[in-house]
């Protein structure tokens, strides 16, 4: 994927501070994204469809079982539950549906759930199908594929000088097999990372340049949103401008690359998400994360068409995994569910609900913590935390 601009200059700009240097540079990346892409937008959501208990011991992630945290914990879902928050996920105007399940990989009957999920979402609906499953065989990559499953999103993270202090379980090599895996297997990749887990910024621009090397078609970019318990818990939120400043950088490093953004935009962007959107955003993940809530659909798409970006679908989203990265491509838009259950053309039960962490979760309490794999010592007992002792002050 050739890049717009050198490491040397990639370093330089990240040094800015000026806001006005700032903004000069969102306009260069604005229309590096325009030139490629015109007006589209590529928006996505996610089901959590296998929540907590996860033996990794990734330092950014809650549901790890070294993290002291309460977790969000459910088995694997049941096709038709992820059918239902696909069906939720179109109405709310998405055009692509991933299904996310923790770990590094999934038994086989987890696994054939998934399948059956993804070919449900197929048949019934006309989003894109992503899958996050974790690490993965060619053979399971063609399963996949098989089922529907268009693009596998399988994250980096961080740049591989800095990998070691974000995750000692799982190897900065693995996560490359899985991702040529998943080429070999014909499907789309999702590669990207998480900024401000401790980085330099030189280690930004190596990350950003390895995923050059890697050439997804996609590239998420989530910032640190720290999770009390968790290893990167203490760390402060990112400057916002300063993460305005890095997703121009990214999109100038990877001009030909999807860009969204994930986890941790609300908290950490506030006010200037929009300026973000112009930075380079293709789009961004719709509704709510993995355990943590997001803006609405309705703002989402608000925030894309003051821009003057087009946030409508295309009839055969479904059918071709990648077909409005430029628009006027194709002509048509994806049913409308909601207007037809209005009508009296469906039945009137159709129920748009995005998926929810805050109410479609249970919590389970960490007695005691195993020690950390790299030696680090874990001391929390899980509920029995400040916190917790100061409910119970606050209840007596």
């Amino acid at each position: 994927m050739p890049s717009l601009i050198t490491p040397e200059e990639a370093l330089r700009l990240g040094g800015l501070e000026d806001h006005a240097e700032i903004e000069a540079l969102v306009e260069r990346a604005w229309k590096a994204r325009v030139h490629r892409f015109g007006d589209s937008t590529d928006m996505c959501s996610l089901v959590n469809a296998k929540s907590g208990g996860c033996a990794e011991d990734c330092g950014f992630c809650a549901q790890s079982k070294y993290a002291e945290a309460e977790t969000p914990l459910h088995a694997m879902m049941e096709p038709e539950q992820i059918l239902e928050h696909a069906r939720a996920a179109e109405a709310a105007g998405a055009h692509r549906f991933c299904m996310v399940t923790q770990g590094q990989g999934l038994s086989k009957r987890d696994f054939d759930k998934v399948l059956a999920g993804a070919r449900l979402v197929a048949e019934h609906t006309n989003l894109k199908r992503c899958a996050s499953i974790g690490h993965m065989s060619v053979a399971r990559a063609q399963a996949l594929k098989a089922a529907g499953i268009q693009r596998v999103h399988h994250n980096v993270e961080t740049a591989e000088s800095y990998y070691p202090e974000v995750s000692t379980t799982v190897r900065y090599e693995g996560r490359l097999r899985t991702i040529d895996a998943v080429r070999e297997a014909g499907l789309e990749t999702c590669v990207g990372g998480i900024l401000n887990l401790g980085e330099t910024c030189a280690q930004r621009v190596e990350m950003a340049f390895q995923l050059a090397t890697i050439d997804p078609t996609s590239v998420p970019i989530n910032l640190l949103n720290p999770r009390p318990g968790t290893k990167f818990g203490d760390r402060e939120l990112m400057d916002p401008w300063e993460v305005v400043k890095w997703i121009a950088i990214f999109r100038l490093i990877l001009p030909e690359a999807l860009f969204r953004l994930c986890g941790g935009r609300v908290e950490n962007l506030g006010e200037l998400q929009a300026t973000a959107v112009k930075a380079g955003l293709n789009g961004v993940m719709m509704g709510n994360f993995l355990t943590t809530l997001g803006n609405t659909p309705d703002e989402d798409r608000a925030m894309f068409e003051d821009l003057g970006l087009n946030v409508g679908r295309h009839a055969d989203n479904g059918a071709n995994p990648r077909p409005d990265n430029r628009s006027g491509w194709l002509e048509g838009e994806t049913p409308d569910l909601v207007a037809a259950a209005r009508s009296g053309t469906q039945p009137a039960k159709l129920e748009v609900r995005l998926w929810d962490p805050s109410t479609q979760l249970r919590f389970a309490a960490k007695r005691s913590l195993p020690d950390r794999p790299d030696g680090a010592p874990n001391t929390g007992q899980g509920r029995d935390t400040r916190e917790a002792a100061a409910r119970r002050a606050r209840s007596a």
